[in-house]
């Protein structure tokens, strides 16, 4: 038997609109832990704030990557949530659902590649290479 679909919640406005969207956010977060590639990207920031230390790389570069990474982690999520919507509404393998997917995990590499090649350049400029 069918079950009816759930009533459409109320709309939050104001101040508690706030604290709403600060806890969809977090639950975002808690979400995307679960994926080993979110975790593997989040040591990514020590280990190149590491390297950039040991290289003397100049306060700039720190920040350009601070921003790399977090358009990096966005997109992140933003690929898993084309997975979940996919996985949700495809559950059955279609290429439409492939095609989803792989360019979700384009977006994801072509971002790993933009922080490396700029890590890349900030250590090879400051080793003096």
């Amino acid at each position: 038997m069918p079950t009816e679909p759930k009533p459409r919640p109320e709309r939050i406005t104001g101040l508690r609109h706030l604290f709403a969207a600060a806890s969809y956010s977090i639950a975002g977060g808690h979400r995307l832990w679960q994926e080993t590639a979110f975790r593997h990207e989040l040591l990514g920031l020590p280990v190149v704030w590491l390297l950039f230390w040991a290289a003397a790389a100049p306060l700039w570069a720190y920040g350009v990557f601070v921003i790399l990474w977090l358009i990096l982690i966005a997109v992140e999520a933003l690929n898993t949530a084309i997975e979940a919507i996919v996985d949700h509404v495809s559950p059955d393998w279609s290429v439409a659902a492939r095609d989803a997917k792989d360019l979700g995990s384009l977006a994801v590499m072509a971002l790993l590649l933009a922080n490396g090649v700029f890590v890349g350049y900030v250590l090879l400029r400051s080793l003096g290479a």
